[in-house]
């Protein structure tokens, strides 16, 4: 097996990491005379000695090219012999569940002292994106587990919270993010289920639906509404463990794509937990979810980038090898214009992930971003996986690899945030920069 992330080695390394999103050399710019004469030569000047090894967007750091390269031999020689079964049986296999743990994987951005690999968030984007290009249902597994329920426990828990649960999600607990109801989709704030306070506990009732990691989580971050009344301020997250009484989680889905991962149905029938589980404050949910649903969207935006390299790289072997008319179809016109299109828009959906991803570790604000990316990132891997169907022909369209990616595809454009609701998002964001 691989070494842990979480090792002494990694957190040495991690330790002297600025949250800076690369470090860049410093500008030299020739000093200019007070009056040009002529501008040619001073122009010269300037484009020659003004800036000078600036890196592309996603050039990774050392530590970060050590995590790609670490992840992305784990998933060939692991998890890429076991994808197509996980995905015919509709389950993960457990060695796969528990290699994900013992690579540390679970806890990239928990500090080192919480058993996790003390990380940034760029650098779970980075494992996302590489378990993604050989099966997208492991790497969202990964994702919720780092975007959402990591960050929930580590930006808002109480310190004995953060103590007690983030080495558990590091090292053998997997979690669930319980938001979305029939009635609350994409309207995530019109939820219905309820939490009462009796003394000094809390009951919880009511229905979540379609949630990741459902079928095997032992911890659930939980969003109630403690006051109807409020609106969505009356909107708090709890903690619910596994094994509470009346938790009760239903079949799970047998779903199109991202098959091997549970997506349940929960119920909650007067569960009763302590004040203690309740995270960050009363009728503070609402602003949990908001923040984390936003970094949860930039890892769905690296899950689906990853997918469409995947399929891209997939499909280049066949089209140069595979040969009509006396040559090899990569050599047609048709299929060049369509390769040039699909790594184009690879590309450009990579900068948009990254970028998101470099502002979010460094503090700045990146709504826009995350909706830009994961938007951008969903859309590029739906024509990409189709793309690499339609290059193999009749071989595509067998069931494999491509077919595969092409059904788990689908999900991007739905989950974390429909494509619609980041245009509406967006739009907003633009309109409100206009109008300031």
């Amino acid at each position: 097996m691989l070494s842990k992330l979480g090792s002494r080695r990694w957190a040495t390394k991690v330790a002297s990491l600025s949250l800076r999103p690369v470090a860049l050399k410093a500008c030299r710019v020739a000093p200019m005379a007070p009056r040009m004469q002529t501008s040619a030569p001073a122009v010269r000047q300037f484009s020659e000695q003004a800036i000078t090894g600036l890196p592309s967007l996603h050039e990774l750091t050392e530590d970060e090219q050590a995590l790609k390269e670490t992840v992305s031999r784990f998933a060939k020689d692991v998890l890429l012999p076991k994808v197509m079964d996980m995905d015919q049986k509709g389950e993960v296999d457990p060695a796969i569940m528990q290699a994900l743990f013992e690579q540390g994987l679970m806890g990239i951005e928990t500090p080192v002292e919480l058993g996790g690999s003390g990380m940034t968030f760029t650098a779970a984007c980075i494992a996302i994106e590489e378990l993604a290009k050989v099966d997208p249902t492991i790497s969202v597994i990964v994702d919720v587990q780092n975007t959402l329920i990591n960050t929930c426990f580590r930006v808002y828990g109480t310190e004995a919270q953060r103590n007690k649960y983030l080495p558990m999600l590091a090292t053998n607990t997997l979690a669930s993010f319980c938001l979305s109801e029939v009635s609350s989709g994409s309207d995530a704030f019109a939820l219905q289920t309820t939490a009462t306070k009796q003394g000094d506990k809390w009951l919880i009732n009511g229905k979540k639906c379609w949630i990741t990691n459902a079928g095997q989580a032992g911890v659930f971050v939980v969003f109630a509404n403690v006051d109807k009344s409020q609106g969505y301020r009356g909107i708090t997250a709890f903690i619910v463990e596994k094994g509470a009484k009346g938790l009760t989680v239903g079949k799970k889905e047998d779903k199109l794509g991202i098959r091997a991962s549970s997506t349940c149905e929960v119920f909650f029938d007067n569960v009763e937990v302590s004040e203690d589980a309740v995270l960050g404050k009363v009728g503070g949910g609402y602003k949990i979810a908001i923040q984390t649903l936003n970094e949860g969207r930039i890892g769905i935006g690296a899950q689906m980038l990853g997918l469409a390299e995947g399929a891209f790289d997939h499909a280049m072997p066949y089209i140069h090898e595979r040969k009509q008319f006396g040559q090899p179809i990569a050599n047609f016109q048709g299929m060049q214009f369509n390769v040039a299109q699909a790594a184009t828009d690879i590309e450009a959906a990579k900068l948009l992930v990254y970028n998101a991803a470099r502002l979010r570790d460094s503090g700045r604000n990146c709504t826009k971003e995350a909706a830009m990316a994961k938007l951008t990132a969903s859309q590029v891997a739906e024509r990409v996986a189709s793309q690499a169907i339609e290059w193999r022909g009749g071989v595509g369209f067998v069931r494999g690899f491509a077919e595969k990616m092409f059904r788990d595809s689908k999900i991007g454009s739905i989950y974390e945030g429909t494509s619609n609701i980041q245009k509406q998002a967006i739009a907003k964001l633009i309109s409100k920069e206009w109008q300031q």
